[in-house]
């Protein structure tokens, strides 16, 4: 165990990943890539990957990282918890309240925690879990897509964020190390509600079944797109939430982009398409596993906000449940078929 303070953590940092999925497994690689001393915990069935094979890490840009995981550095263990400087927590939203639970046996007070999941609320729930703990907003705004054995891409451009405080800058150079810088913002709330307005593609990339490139290359699922986020910008202006720029393009102009001709998108959004060909988004992953999504996380924050404010959100809802239905029974919606759906919704 270190016997540093959690605002003077190790030579170099113990930094304990809580929630070792796409993501978690990813960005822990990654950061031991630069030299960080990382542990996970994740799933018996990833333990059991990496019992045969090793974690292999790349991207669109080119990088390429290969390494065994052995049982003290992927287990399923939480008590290695309480040797930590720095947790980020990666589960799914629906586990944030049962990781908080766990985190609490074995967190050092003090300890700095950083939620790096999707939605809103995540970082409520793990702070009301974990009152001795420094919990803050994280963002993580790239897509990981996981491919067997044992590897992971990040096929999207985008660095991390999180909620800034003194107790996190001396963790700043092993992101920096290893090529995932850590941004400290003081505007999370403002950082979290613009990368959900991108993150409301999630939902129509899983029913459409295709890459992500593919599908913004049609324009009818930019423009189911393009409905969601102007439905959510308004209840956003509504509620005084400011947006912040995460792209190339500002975020009140995104739906307008996404609105373009073909021909005229792939000039103006060229950037916005720097996306791995294979690249897809998680929830796809998720309905293709059988597993239950965030769409609660994503689009139903947008349903929540708006009934907080009176307020209906059509497109949101629908969406919300087309893939609860995917959930039950999978099927692919083409892009002319879901824009009708929406539409419809929306009237």
């Amino acid at each position: 165990m270190t016997n540093q303070s959690p605002n003077q953590p190790s030579q170099p940092p113990r930094i304990l990943i809580f929630g070792a999925g796409s993501v978690g497994c990813y960005v822990g690689g990654r950061l031991m890539s630069g030299g960080a001393e990382v542990v996970m915990i994740g799933r018996p069935r990833l333990r059991q990957v990496f019992d045969e094979s090793p974690l292999v890490l790349t991207d669109y840009e080119g990088f390429h990282f290969e390494t065994q995981l052995g049982p003290d550095i992927f287990t399923e263990d939480a008590s290695v918890a309480a040797d930590a400087d720095l947790v980020l927590v990666t589960v799914k939203s629906a586990a944030s309240a049962e990781a908080g639970k766990t985190l609490a046996k074995y967190l050092r007070p003090g300890t700095p925690v950083i939620s790096l999941q999707n939605g809103i609320s995540n970082v409520e729930t793990l702070r009301s879990q974990l009152p001795d703990a420094r919990v803050f907003a994280g963002m993580i705004p790239f897509n990981v897509l996981q491919k067997p054995p044992g590897h992971f891409h990040h096929g999207t451009e985008g660095h991390l964020m999180a909620e800034k405080h003194a107790c996190l800058e001396p963790f700043l150079s092993a992101f920096e190390s290893c090529g995932l810088a850590l941004e400290l913002r003081e505007d999370m709330t403002s950082v979290m509600w613009s990368k959900l307005l991108l993150n409301l593609n999630n939902p129509i990339n899983a029913l459409s079944n295709v890459p992500l490139l593919e599908e913004l290359s049609d324009r009818n699922y930019r423009l189911c797109l393009a409905l969601a986020q102007k439905e959510t910008l308004a209840l956003l202006d509504m509620a005084k939430i400011d947006t912040v720029q995460l792209t190339a393009i500002p975020m009140s102009l995104i739906p307008k982009v996404m609105s373009l001709p073909n021909w005229l998108f792939q000039r103006v959004a060229q950037k916005m398409l720097a996306i791995d060909p294979i690249a897809r988004s998680s929830m796809w992953e998720d309905l293709e596993a059988g597993r239950p999504t965030e769409v609660d996380w994503i689009n139903g924050e947008v349903v929540k906000l708006a009934n907080s404010l009176g307020k209906k959100a059509p497109a949101n809802q629908r969406l919300t449940e087309l893939v609860h239905a995917c959930e039950q029974s999978r099927r692919r919606w083409a892009g002319d078929e879901l824009l009708r759906e929406l539409r419809s919704a929306s009237r």
